[in-house]
């Protein structure tokens, strides 16, 4: 029975809209993001993220087989790239790639991680999510990110947008959400007033057409750190964010959710 099922084997790879590589980027994996393959055309494959069940179209070179089982054994991936800009594998052939933070490290033993048949060791201490304390941690792990340039459908260390930096803060302290801004809002429990806002807590943003359109981590009843141009922290208050760079309100504030009481 032909493959249905891979694992990405590069430190990041592009998810496109259509198949080519002119198309709109509208997603990333990361090394170790395991994946179902809906559909092959030449070198381009439309698959499904395991994660996050956000689907795109990417070079199979890209990935690496691997079977259901050990498919599904990937839903239960905790072991992550650490917040480090030195997450160093080596490859069998003495290559090194480098990963961003939340990269899974799959099968995981003896200091290796596995990508299909593919044996990688590692130059890093792995990071087990289930092991950290998200009100303890999630502003430091937040504030990790401060500064990497806004990138559309990006999640990783050179270029996350908005629900990307938002999804990888919270892989980072053991809670999956989903890919966009939209599908995020939908997850999590209504926070009432701002000035009810712990930190941690997520604020979304919408268009004139009612559209959610933006999101990022509250801080502080008045504080928010987003990915707008660069994850930065700005001043927020009942009408949105206020830029101090425009000298105005950029994003309308619209709903605020709690993941972690």
């Amino acid at each position: 029975m032909e493959n249905q099922y891979g694992i990405c084997r590069v430190a990041v790879a592009p998810l496109r809209a259509d198949a080519s590589d002119k198309a709109e980027i509208v997603s990333q994996l990361l090394f170790g993001d395991h994946v179902e393959i809906i559909q092959k055309e030449d070198r381009w494959w439309l698959i499904q993220n395991g994660y996050d069940g956000y689907e795109g179209w990417m070079d199979f070179r890209q990935l690496s087989p691997i079977s259901q089982d050990q498919f599904v054994e990937m839903h239960d991936c905790k072991l992550l790239a650490p917040l480090s800009f030195n997450n160093v594998l080596t490859a069998n052939d003495g290559s090194l790639y480098h990963l961003s933070p939340a990269s899974n490290l799959p099968f995981f033993k003896d200091g290796y991680c596995y990508a299909g048949e593919e044996k990688f060791k590692l130059n890093f201490e792995a990071y087990d999510n289930l092991a950290v304390d998200f009100i303890d941690k999630v502003t430091e792990t937040a504030k990790f990110f401060q500064n990497i340039p806004y990138l559309w459908g990006g999640r990783h260390l050179f270029g996350l947008d908005c629900s990307g930096f938002v999804q990888t803060v919270f892989k980072m302290l053991g809670i999956k959400l989903n890919r966009d801004a939209a599908q995020q809002a939908e997850q999590g429990e209504l926070v009432g007033f701002l000035s009810e806002c712990k930190a941690g807590d997520v604020a979304f943003f919408d268009n004139d057409e009612g559209r959610i359109t933006h999101v990022g981590i509250m801080l502080s009843p008045n504080e928010i750190i987003h990915s707008s141009a660069k994850v930065k922290i700005d001043p927020i208050d009942d009408q949105g964010i206020f830029n101090k760079e425009l000298g105005k309100y950029s994003h309308k504030l619209r709903i605020i959710k709690r993941f972690v009481e």
